[in-house]
Protein backbone atom coordinates (compact mmCIF):
# COMPACT_ATOMS: atom_id res chain seq x y z
CA UNK A 1 0.00 0.00 0.00
CA UNK A 2 1.41 3.37 -0.98
CA UNK A 3 0.58 6.34 1.24
CA UNK A 4 1.29 10.02 0.58
CA UNK A 5 1.21 12.64 3.33
CA UNK A 6 0.72 16.19 2.08
CA UNK A 7 2.45 18.51 4.54
CA UNK A 8 0.79 21.68 3.34
CA UNK A 9 1.96 25.08 4.57
CA UNK A 10 -0.63 27.20 6.37
CA UNK A 11 0.26 30.89 6.44
CA UNK A 12 -1.70 34.03 7.25
CA UNK A 13 -1.14 35.55 3.81
CA UNK A 14 -3.06 32.99 1.75
CA UNK A 15 -6.85 32.86 1.45
CA UNK A 16 -8.76 29.72 2.39
CA UNK A 17 -10.06 29.45 -1.19
CA UNK A 18 -6.54 29.60 -2.60
CA UNK A 19 -5.23 27.01 -0.15
CA UNK A 20 -8.19 24.74 -0.88
CA UNK A 21 -7.44 24.92 -4.60
CA UNK A 22 -3.74 24.25 -4.03
CA UNK A 23 -4.46 21.26 -1.79
CA UNK A 24 -6.80 19.79 -4.39
CA UNK A 25 -4.09 20.03 -7.03
CA UNK A 26 -1.57 18.36 -4.72
CA UNK A 27 -4.03 15.51 -4.13
CA UNK A 28 -4.52 15.04 -7.88
CA UNK A 29 -0.75 14.67 -8.29
CA UNK A 30 -0.75 11.59 -6.01
CA UNK A 31 -2.56 9.27 -8.40
CA UNK A 32 0.09 6.55 -7.91
CA UNK A 33 -0.82 6.29 -4.22
CA UNK A 34 -3.56 4.27 -2.56
CA UNK A 35 -4.07 6.64 0.37
CA UNK A 36 -3.45 10.39 0.64
CA UNK A 37 -3.51 12.29 3.94
CA UNK A 38 -3.83 16.01 4.71
CA UNK A 39 -3.22 17.73 8.09
CA UNK A 40 -5.60 19.12 10.71
CA UNK A 41 -7.53 22.32 9.96
CA UNK A 42 -5.32 23.12 6.98
CA UNK A 43 -8.00 25.38 5.54
CA UNK A 44 -7.85 27.91 8.39
CA UNK A 45 -4.98 26.92 10.69
CA UNK A 46 -5.32 25.07 13.98
CA UNK A 47 -4.39 28.16 16.02
CA UNK A 48 -6.32 30.76 14.00
CA UNK A 49 -9.18 30.72 16.49
CA UNK A 50 -10.66 34.00 15.32
CA UNK A 51 -11.41 32.41 11.93
CA UNK A 52 -13.22 29.33 13.22
CA UNK A 53 -16.65 30.94 13.26
CA UNK A 54 -16.37 32.65 9.88
CA UNK A 55 -14.82 29.66 8.07
CA UNK A 56 -17.05 26.96 9.59
CA UNK A 57 -18.85 24.82 7.02
CA UNK A 58 -21.25 21.87 6.86
CA UNK A 59 -19.92 18.40 6.08
CA UNK A 60 -20.98 18.84 2.46
CA UNK A 61 -19.44 22.31 2.22
CA UNK A 62 -16.76 23.70 -0.10
CA UNK A 63 -13.89 21.67 1.36
CA UNK A 64 -15.80 18.43 0.92
CA UNK A 65 -16.74 19.39 -2.64
CA UNK A 66 -13.14 20.22 -3.59
CA UNK A 67 -11.66 17.16 -1.90
CA UNK A 68 -14.34 14.83 -3.27
CA UNK A 69 -13.49 15.86 -6.82
CA UNK A 70 -9.75 15.62 -6.15
CA UNK A 71 -10.08 12.10 -4.68
CA UNK A 72 -12.19 11.03 -7.64
CA UNK A 73 -9.78 12.56 -10.18
CA UNK A 74 -6.78 10.83 -8.55
CA UNK A 75 -8.62 7.59 -7.79
CA UNK A 76 -7.32 7.51 -4.20
CA UNK A 77 -8.62 7.10 -0.69
CA UNK A 78 -8.31 10.56 0.83
CA UNK A 79 -8.09 11.50 4.49
CA UNK A 80 -8.87 15.15 3.84
CA UNK A 81 -7.51 16.35 7.17
CA UNK A 82 -10.10 18.16 9.26
CA UNK A 83 -12.41 21.13 8.85
CA UNK A 84 -14.31 23.40 11.20
CA UNK A 85 -17.68 21.70 10.93
CA UNK A 86 -20.86 23.63 11.73
CA UNK A 87 -23.46 21.11 12.88
CA UNK A 88 -27.19 21.54 12.39
CA UNK A 89 -27.60 23.02 15.88
CA UNK A 90 -24.86 25.59 15.23
CA UNK A 91 -22.18 23.81 17.28
CA UNK A 92 -18.64 23.72 15.90
CA UNK A 93 -16.54 20.55 15.68
CA UNK A 94 -13.02 19.77 14.52
CA UNK A 95 -14.06 17.07 12.06
CA UNK A 96 -11.93 14.80 9.88
CA UNK A 97 -13.27 13.60 6.53
CA UNK A 98 -12.35 10.38 4.72
CA UNK A 99 -13.34 10.06 1.08
CA UNK A 100 -13.38 6.97 -1.12
CA UNK A 101 -11.73 6.79 -4.57
CA UNK A 102 -15.21 7.49 -5.97
CA UNK A 103 -15.27 10.77 -4.03
CA UNK A 104 -17.92 9.57 -1.60
CA UNK A 105 -17.82 10.43 2.10
CA UNK A 106 -16.73 7.15 3.71
CA UNK A 107 -16.30 8.32 7.31
CA UNK A 108 -16.07 11.32 9.62
CA UNK A 109 -14.36 11.74 12.98
CA UNK A 110 -15.11 14.55 15.41
CA UNK A 111 -12.00 15.26 17.49
CA UNK A 112 -12.53 13.99 21.03
CA UNK A 113 -9.72 15.78 22.90
CA UNK A 114 -9.82 19.54 22.31
CA UNK A 115 -6.66 21.52 22.91
CA UNK A 116 -6.42 24.79 24.81
CA UNK A 117 -6.79 24.28 28.56
CA UNK A 118 -10.08 26.22 28.73
CA UNK A 119 -9.06 28.52 25.88
CA UNK A 120 -9.17 28.43 22.09
CA UNK A 121 -10.39 25.17 20.59
CA UNK A 122 -11.35 23.83 24.02
CA UNK A 123 -14.08 26.46 24.42
CA UNK A 124 -14.93 27.27 20.80
CA UNK A 125 -15.60 23.69 19.69
CA UNK A 126 -17.67 20.82 20.97
CA UNK A 127 -16.09 17.43 21.63
CA UNK A 128 -16.72 14.31 19.63
CA UNK A 129 -17.71 11.17 21.47
CA UNK A 130 -17.10 8.28 19.07
CA UNK A 131 -14.06 6.42 17.77
CA UNK A 132 -13.82 6.01 14.00
CA UNK A 133 -12.23 3.29 11.90
CA UNK A 134 -12.30 2.96 8.12
CA UNK A 135 -11.84 -0.37 6.32
CA UNK A 136 -9.65 -0.05 3.23
CA UNK A 137 -8.96 -3.04 0.99
CA UNK A 138 -5.64 -3.84 2.71
CA UNK A 139 -5.71 -1.98 6.02
CA UNK A 140 -8.16 -0.67 8.60
CA UNK A 141 -7.50 2.95 9.50
CA UNK A 142 -7.97 4.34 12.99
CA UNK A 143 -8.49 8.11 13.03
CA UNK A 144 -7.01 10.58 15.52
CA UNK A 145 -6.41 14.32 15.44
CA UNK A 146 -3.46 16.20 16.94
CA UNK A 147 -4.00 16.50 20.75
CA UNK A 148 -5.57 13.00 20.69
CA UNK A 149 -2.00 11.76 20.32
CA UNK A 150 -1.41 12.40 24.04
CA UNK A 151 -4.17 9.97 25.08
CA UNK A 152 -3.07 6.36 24.51
CA UNK A 153 -6.41 4.97 25.64
CA UNK A 154 -7.99 6.34 22.46
CA UNK A 155 -5.53 4.33 20.36
CA UNK A 156 -6.14 1.21 22.44
CA UNK A 157 -9.81 1.62 21.64
CA UNK A 158 -8.97 1.86 17.94
CA UNK A 159 -6.91 -1.34 18.17
CA UNK A 160 -9.87 -3.08 19.79
CA UNK A 161 -12.03 -1.81 16.91
CA UNK A 162 -9.70 -3.49 14.41
CA UNK A 163 -7.36 -0.66 13.40
CA UNK A 164 -4.02 -1.66 11.90
CA UNK A 165 -2.89 1.78 10.69
CA UNK A 166 -3.34 4.93 12.75
CA UNK A 167 -3.76 8.18 10.83
CA UNK A 168 -2.95 11.29 12.85
CA UNK A 169 -3.64 14.66 11.24
CA UNK A 170 -2.26 17.61 13.16
CA UNK A 171 -1.45 21.28 13.39
CA UNK A 172 1.39 20.72 15.87
CA UNK A 173 3.50 23.66 17.11
CA UNK A 174 7.24 23.65 16.35
CA UNK A 175 8.12 24.34 19.98
CA UNK A 176 6.89 20.86 20.92
CA UNK A 177 8.21 18.98 17.91
CA UNK A 178 10.21 16.51 20.02
CA UNK A 179 6.96 15.43 21.67
CA UNK A 180 5.40 14.97 18.22
CA UNK A 181 8.05 12.50 17.13
CA UNK A 182 8.21 10.71 20.48
CA UNK A 183 4.45 10.26 20.85
CA UNK A 184 3.92 9.00 17.31
CA UNK A 185 6.63 6.40 17.79
CA UNK A 186 5.19 5.42 21.16
CA UNK A 187 1.71 4.88 19.70
CA UNK A 188 3.19 2.70 16.95
CA UNK A 189 5.18 0.55 19.38
CA UNK A 190 2.50 0.05 22.02
CA UNK A 191 -0.28 -0.64 19.51
CA UNK A 192 1.92 -2.54 17.03
CA UNK A 193 0.43 -0.52 14.20
CA UNK A 194 1.62 1.72 11.43
CA UNK A 195 1.28 5.42 12.25
CA UNK A 196 0.85 7.95 9.45
CA UNK A 197 1.28 11.35 11.06
CA UNK A 198 0.64 14.37 8.84
CA UNK A 199 1.27 17.87 10.20
CA UNK A 200 1.09 21.37 8.77
CA UNK A 201 4.06 23.51 7.85
CA UNK A 202 4.21 27.32 7.89
CA UNK A 203 3.30 29.88 10.54
CA UNK A 204 -0.17 31.21 11.31
CA UNK A 205 -1.63 33.27 14.14
CA UNK A 206 1.94 33.72 15.35
CA UNK A 207 2.45 29.98 15.88
CA UNK A 208 5.23 28.26 13.93
CA UNK A 209 4.17 24.78 12.84
CA UNK A 210 6.33 21.73 13.35
CA UNK A 211 6.09 20.08 9.96
CA UNK A 212 8.15 16.88 10.23
CA UNK A 213 5.32 14.57 9.19
CA UNK A 214 6.40 10.98 9.61
CA UNK A 215 5.55 7.36 8.94
CA UNK A 216 6.33 4.83 11.67
CA UNK A 217 6.17 1.05 11.35
CA UNK A 218 4.75 -1.38 13.97
CA UNK A 219 8.20 -1.82 15.57
CA UNK A 220 8.56 1.94 16.05
CA UNK A 221 11.03 2.46 13.21
CA UNK A 222 10.64 5.77 11.39
CA UNK A 223 10.33 4.82 7.73
CA UNK A 224 10.27 8.40 6.47
CA UNK A 225 10.20 11.90 7.93
CA UNK A 226 9.68 15.27 6.29
CA UNK A 227 11.48 18.49 7.07
CA UNK A 228 9.84 21.74 8.26
CA UNK A 229 8.57 23.05 4.90
CA UNK A 230 5.76 22.17 2.54
CA UNK A 231 6.33 18.78 0.95
CA UNK A 232 4.76 15.44 0.08
CA UNK A 233 6.02 12.36 1.91
CA UNK A 234 5.36 9.08 0.07
CA UNK A 235 6.01 5.64 1.56
CA UNK A 236 5.25 2.06 0.56
CA UNK A 237 3.78 0.00 3.42
CA UNK A 238 3.60 -3.77 3.83
CA UNK A 239 0.05 -4.54 5.03
CA UNK A 240 1.17 -7.94 6.36
CA UNK A 241 3.71 -6.43 8.74
CA UNK A 242 1.14 -5.53 11.40
CA UNK A 243 -0.10 -9.10 11.76
CA UNK A 244 3.45 -10.44 11.63
CA UNK A 245 4.59 -8.06 14.38
CA UNK A 246 1.64 -8.87 16.61
CA UNK A 247 2.29 -12.59 16.15
CA UNK A 248 6.06 -12.43 16.66
CA UNK A 249 5.77 -10.27 19.78
CA UNK A 250 2.21 -10.82 21.09
CA UNK A 251 2.21 -8.15 23.78
CA UNK A 252 -1.35 -7.08 23.02
CA UNK A 253 -2.56 -10.52 24.14
CA UNK A 254 -1.18 -9.87 27.63
CA UNK A 255 -3.35 -6.83 28.29
CA UNK A 256 -5.26 -7.09 31.55
CA UNK A 257 -6.33 -3.52 32.32
CA UNK A 258 -8.91 -1.46 30.46
CA UNK A 259 -10.55 -4.34 28.65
Amino acid sequence: MRASLIQIAVTDGESVASRRSRAAELVREQGDSDLVVLPELWTVGAFAYEQFETEAEPLDGPTYEAMSKAARDAGVWLHAGSVVERAGDGSLYNTALVLSPAGELAATYRKIHRFGFDQGEAVLMSAGDSLTTVALPEQTLGLATCYDLRFPELFRGLVDAGATTMVVSAGWPARRREHWTLLNRARAVEDQSYVLACATAGTHAGVEQSGHSLVVDPWGEVLAEAGPGETVLTVDLDPAKVAETREQFPALKDRTLGR
